[in-house]
């Protein structure tokens, strides 16, 4: 591991621990050369997989492009990256799982739904560009089923 500060190559651990709940670890680390310590997080790859597009074409997963788009949902609201990093990576645990093959539509209504439970503005943020609402009569129905629960 090449040191932040110095940029030196050899680095040693000082401290290992488990992090998000067993999916990835801690590691706290010192340089060899300048003594500065920092903090590095080591998960297992699970999003190795294809999306297929509404398209029919297909292409490899993008943790950044999911995580862009529902940042644009959640902008000005209540929301934390620990909240949106945690549900992504469940959703990609189900995705990973599912086969080397995710259709586009079910990550989009996964995370409509996993967003729905974290904060409504933001899931009706989401769910007017996924569901790419054709009139105003659509969206009110959209809302009345939040306001029905």
């Amino acid at each position: 591991m090449i040191c932040p500060k110095c940029k030196h190559k050899s680095t040693s651990v000082v401290d290992s621990r488990e992090a998000n709940e067993g999916r990835s670890i801690r590691r706290r680390r010192e340089c060899e050369a300048c003594e500065h310590r920092f903090t590095t997080f080591e998960k297992v790859e699970t999003a190795n997989f294809i999306v297929i597009k509404k398209d029919g074409s297909r292409e490899s997963y993008e943790r950044d492009k999911v995580e862009r788009g529902v940042w644009r949902a959640c902008e000005k609201r209540p929301v934390t990256q620990e909240q949106i990093s945690h549900m992504i990576d469940r959703l990609e645990e189900v995705w990973s799982s599912s086969g080397k093959e995710v259709p586009g539509d079910v990550i989009g209504r996964d995370v409509m739904h996993a967003l729905k439970m974290i904060d409504e503005v933001s899931y009706i943020r989401f769910a007017s560009v996924y569901r790419q609402f054709k009139d105003v009569e659509s969206f009110k129905q959209e809302l009345q089923k939040l306001l029905e629960r």
